[in-house]
């Protein structure tokens, strides 16, 4: 399933627009890629974060993977949850497997971005 409301990179990342905030995470399909996910390094808060630029690191059983955020801005929250309980980005990886929120510095970059059904059809391709 692929939430209608988010945007996507090629990378797999998500991203949630609410009142001129990003919240980032993971898709579901780089999650069960991953594999049980064992360890999350969260951003900063506070720090400023480019267009593409690795924001996060995520582990599991199979691999290590870095996290590109998907728009430019500053760290205004982490989900510290995350910590503890890194398992949530498989549970439930568009709700409570979220990685941070950022304050977005140009709603531009997010257009740029994949709807839902482009995120389909690339991720057809990947399979093909």
């Amino acid at each position: 399933m692929i939430p209608q409301d988010l945007k996507y990179t090629k990378e797999h990342e998500w991203v949630r627009v609410e009142d001129g905030e990003a919240v980032v995470g993971i898709t579901e399909y780089a999650q069960s890629e991953l594999g049980d996910i064992t360890f999350v390094e969260l951003p900063e808060k506070g720090k400023r974060i480019e267009q593409s630029e690795n924001m996060a690191t995520v582990e599991s059983v199979k691999a290590a993977s870095e996290v590109y955020s998907p728009v430019s801005g500053e760290v205004i929250e982490v989900n510290e949850a995350l910590t503890d309980a890194p398992g949530e980005m498989n549970r439930s990886s568009y709700d409570k497997g979220w990685i941070c929120r950022l304050r977005v510095d140009d709603a531009g970059g997010i257009e740029s971005l994949m709807d839902a059904a482009a995120y389909e059809n690339y991720l057809k391709e990947l399979k093909q």
